[in-house]
C-alpha cells in the first residue's frame, strides 16, 4: 500500500489544502475534521490562551451541513476549521475588539470576509485573541496572556497574536487575522508562520471607524504558502489560481530601519542574507536598495497610530476610563495629535506615491527587509505596564512592518531558519500594487529551496494518531 493511500487517525496537523481536499473526496467528513480540531484545542489551547471563545456545537453543526453540500468540489476549503480575529463579526458572537470594554453586542450577521470563509466551505471554530483594540504587537488581558508555541515565554507578538499561536500549535490549520500596522506579519514573523498582507483595496475591510485610515487589510496565516494563496484568493472574492514559479526577477535588499536608533540584531541580519541566498538559488538577483524613510513618516505612522485608537472609541462610544491605562494615554495622544493637524491624509499620499515608484526608481521587482528587529519579548501582562514600556518593546523589536501599510502595498513574511535560541526567524518582501501573486510566488520558491518547521516542536498535541499524511 503506497503511503498517500494511508488514511490518517487524525486530520489535526494537515495542511487546510489537505483537509479540503480530503473532504471533497470523502476520505474525512469535515464533521470529523472539526471534531478532530476540538479535541486537540481542548488538550492545548489551556497552555497558549490562543481562543477567546469556542463555537464548539455550532462548528460541529455547520461541518454537518458542509458534509451534506451536493457541489463541495467547487468549495476551496470543504471543511477547513479556521480561526477568526475577535474584532471582525462572526454572526451569533460579540466582537470583543481585544477587551471587555470595547465589547460590542453580538453580531447579527458576519463580516464580509467571514461570509466568504464560509462560502468557501470553512467552518467557523471561535475568536482568537489580540490586545485591546488592535494597539500593541504583544497580546494579552486582565484575563490572559496569549503564548508563543515556540517558546510559551515568549509572546506570539500582535494584534493577530491569538490567530499566530493557533495556527503554530496546530489548533487550526488556518486563521484570519488583519494588518495595520503589521498584526499579520508581526505575529507570522513570531511564530514561524506565512502572512501576507495584501495591497490596498483588494479585500473588504471595513474595520472600526474608517480602517484605521485605510491603513488595515484583512488576511490569513498558515503553515505553508499553498494555503496562503487559497485563503487570500478566497478573502480577495477571487478562483483560485496556481502559483506559477517566478522567472528571473530583481530584488532590492535592504537592513535599513524604519525608526532611527533601532536596528536588526544578528539573526535577523542573518536572515536577509540567507534569503538572498534562496534568491539566488531560485535564479533572481539582488541588490542593494534602501528606502528613504523621510523623519516625518515615523511621526506620521506613530500619530496615525494613536489616532486611529481615538477614532475607534470615539466610534463606539466606549467612555475612555473603562479602557487600560496603555490605552487610555493611546488615545489622549491621538486626540492630541488631530487637533494639531498631525494626521494629515497629504503625508500618507506622498508617501504612497514614493513607495511606488521606489521600485521603478531602483529597477527592481520586489523589496527583501528583515521581519523583524529582535526577538519577540516575554510574554506578560504588558495590558498593566505603562504605555512607555508598551510602546518601546513595540518599536525596539517590530518597526519593519508599518511603512507599508502606509503606502498600502502588499508584503509578506516568510520563515526563513532559526535563531541561535530556537525560535524562527523570518524575512519580508514587499512589492507594487497588484504584486499579490508574484510574493505567493517567491515565497513557495523559499519554501521548495528551505522547508520550515510546519508547527513548533511538540505540537500537535494529539494523543494518539497522528498528523495527516501528504
Amino acid at each position: 500500500m503506497a503511503v498517500q493511500d494511508i488514511m490518517p487517525t487524525t486530520w489535526v496537523g494537515a495542511t487546510a489544502k489537505q483537509v479540503a481536499r480530503g473532504v471533497r473526496r470523502g476520505d474525512v467528513s469535515a464533521t470529523q475534521v472539526v471534531a478532530d480540531h476540538l479535541d486537540h484545542i481542548a488538550r492545548a489551547d489551556a497552555d497558549l490562551a490562543a481562543f477567546r471563545v469556542l463555537r464548539g456545537g455550532e462548528a460541529i453543526t455547520e461541518a454537518e451541513k458542509v458534509d451534506e453540500e451536493e457541489d463541495l468540489a467547487n468549495l476551496p476549503l470543504a471543511g477547513v476549521p479556521v480561526a477568526v480575529k475577535e474584532n471582525t463579526p462572526v454572526a451569533g458572537l460579540p466582537t470583543w475588539n481585544g477587551s471587555a470594554a470595547v465589547r460590542t453586542p453580538v453580531a447579527e450577521a458576519d463580516h464580509e470576509v467571514v461570509r466568504r470563509l464560509r462560502g468557501a466551505g470553512a467552518v467557523i471554530l471561535g475568536v482568537t485573541r489580540m490586545p485591546e483594540l488592535g494597539l500593541w504587537a504583544l497580546t494579552d488581558d486582565e484575563t490572559a496572556v496569549t503564548r508563543n508555541p515556540w517558546d510559551t515565554r515568549r509572546t506570539p507578538g500582535g494584534s493577530s497574536g491569538g490567530a499566530a499561536a493557533a495556527v503554530a500549535a496546530g489548533l487550526v490549520p488556518m486563521a484570519h487575522g488583519n494588518d495595520g500596522l503589521g498584526s499579520i506579519r508581526i505575529p507570522a514573523a513570531c511564530c514561524g508562520l506565512v502572512g501576507l498582507k495584501p495591497g490596498r483595496g483588494v479585500i473588504p475591510s471595513q474595520l472600526g471607524a474608517d480602517d484605521w485610515f485605510g491603513l488595515a487589510e484583512h488576511g490569513v496565516l498558515t503553515t505553508t504558502v499553498a494555503d496562503a494563496a487559497v485563503g487570500f484568493s478566497v478573502l480577495a472574492g477571487r478562483r483560485p489560481e496556481k502559483l506559477v514559479p517566478p522567472q528571473r526577477l530583481r530584488v532590492g535588499v535592504s537592513l535599513r530601519s524604519p525608526v532611527r536608533g533601532v536596528s536588526p540584531d544578528a539573526p535577523n541580519r542573518d536572515a536577509v542574507a540567507a534569503a538572498g541566498r534562496l534568491l539566488a538559488a531560485a535564479g533572481h538577483d539582488t541588490v542593494p536598495a534602501d528606502p528613504v524613510y523621510p523623519t516625518r513618516l515615523g511621526l506620521q505612522g506613530i500619530a496615525t497610530w494613536f489616532a486611529a485608537a481615538a477614532a475607534d472609541v470615539r466610534a463606539s462610544g466606549v467612555d475612555r476610563r473603562s479602557l487600560q491605562q496603555r490605552s487610555r494615554r493611546h488615545v489622549a495622544l491621538g486626540e492630541w495629535a488631530q487637533r494639531r493637524g498631525y494626521v494629515r491624509e497629504a503625508d500618507r499620499a506622498a508617501w504612497r506615491v514614493r513607495s511606488v515608484g521606489f521600485f521603478s526608481d531602483h529597477s527592481i521587482d520586489l523589496l527583501l527587509t528583515p521581519a523583524l528587529a529582535a526577538p519577540p519579548p516575554e510574554a506578560a501582562g504588558w495590558s498593566s505596564r505603562s504605555w512607555r514600556a508598551n510602546m518601546a518593546a513595540n518599536i525596539r523589536y517590530a518597526p519593519f512592518a508599518a511603512p507599508w501599510n502606509i503606502a498600502g502595498l502588499p508584503s509578506i513574511v516568510v520563515p526563513v531558519g532559526r535563531r541561535p535560541d530556537g525560535l524562527p526567524v523570518a524575512v519580508q518582501l514587499i512589492g507594487p500594487p497588484g504584486s499579490e501573486l508574484l510574493l505567493l510566488g517567491v515565497a513557495g520558491q523559499f519554501e521548495l529551496e528551505s522547508p520550515w518547521p510546519r508547527h513548533a516542536p511538540g505540537y500537535p498535541r494529539v494523543g494518539t494518531g497522528s498528523p495527516a499524511v501528504a
